[in-house]
């Protein structure tokens, strides 16, 4: 019986295979988080503006991140993992807590957003795959959302973090001069009006903190799973492009893209939005923001009321 002949590279492919699968892994990379809000930048074919926003409050369409495996480094140099609760803003300062409301269903959750998206500029925020899982939005899905900045845990990490945006400031010291002092005996009633503006020592606040020393927040790196429910308040979609101080404006985009004006705030102030809808679904919402950015009106967007 003949034996079947090996050909004389096939050992060599057989250790070089070995040794692969022997070789270790990259290293994940080490997060590196800094606060950032960056330059204006192009992506899915829309420009953004970022900008310092800690009273921001938005409605739209949530996204869901689709990457599931850990290891890229976000626009802020953390790391995603698509088990954090995370999220991804295309303007707001990064990174910053944002409260996200499914307004579907009424779950509510706490996300910290550390990238830039969604790439759609039909969506007002990407999600990872867990926020998204306990907010109960399924992977390629979308959701209704309502999404406020928290101010003061997004303040805190801004302070906590370093910024290499911040401008460095050249402080002179001041030329001081000689001044001339002469002690005058003080007027009469200036004893008792001291006596008076003396305060008494106020009781120092329990915990040893000091007087009128606010509390610092502190905020963990990953965010606790702390998931709560309210009513749900589903709504309606529009396209929203913009909103004019005259309504001779409004009106003549609302002529060239077949949108409708509307008359918000007091009469004596009153400003005028364009919009379109209400629309039905989803994919009809979609379809006129392409058509609104196709005529020339770029910062359209989807929101919901």
């Amino acid at each position: 019986m003949r034996r079947p002949l090996l050909r004389a590279g096939a050992p060599l492919v057989l250790l070089a295979l070995v040794l692969a699968g022997c070789a270790p892994q990259a290293p994940r990379p080490q997060p590196q988080p800094r606060y950032l809000v960056g330059e204006p930048y192009q992506m899915g074919g829309s420009w953004s503006y970022p900008r310092e926003d800690f009273g921001l409050v938005e409605t739209g369409l949530a996204a869901v991140a689709a990457d599931a495996r850990a290891g890229r480094r976000t626009a802020n140099g953390e790391v995603h993992d698509p088990a954090w609760l995370t999220a991804a803003h295309r303007t707001l300062q990064l990174p910053a807590v944002l409260r996200v409301t499914n307004l579907e269903n009424g779950l509510q959750l706490d996300v910290r957003a550390n990238d830039r998206g969604p790439a759609s500029p039909g969506r007002v925020v990407e999600l990872s795959r867990r926020a998204a899982e306990l907010l109960g939005i399924r992977p390629g899905g979308t959701a209704q959302v309502r999404i406020a900045v928290v101010a003061d845990a997004s303040q805190a990490l801004a302070a906590a973090l370093p910024n290499p945006e911040a401008p460095r400031l050249a402080v002179a010291t001041a030329p001081v001069g000689a001044i001339g002092r002469e002690d005058l005996a003080p007027p009469p009633g200036a004893v008792q009006a001291a006596r008076v503006r003396e305060a008494r020592a106020l009781p120092r606040p329990p915990g040893g903190a000091s007087d009128g020393a606010a509390i610092p927040v502190q905020v963990p790196d990953r965010l606790p799973e702390q998931v709560t429910r309210g009513w749900a308040q589903p709504g309606r979609l529009f396209v929203e492009t913009a909103t004019f101080s005259r309504r001779d404006m409004a009106e003549r985009q609302a002529a060239r893209i077949g949108a409708r004006v509307e008359a918000i705030g007091p009469r004596a102030r009153q400003s005028f939005r364009v919009r379109i809808g209400p629309l039905n679904t989803v994919a009809e919402a979609d379809r006129a923001l392409e058509n609104t950015r196709r005529a020339g009106v770029s910062d359209a967007r989807i929101i919901v009321d």
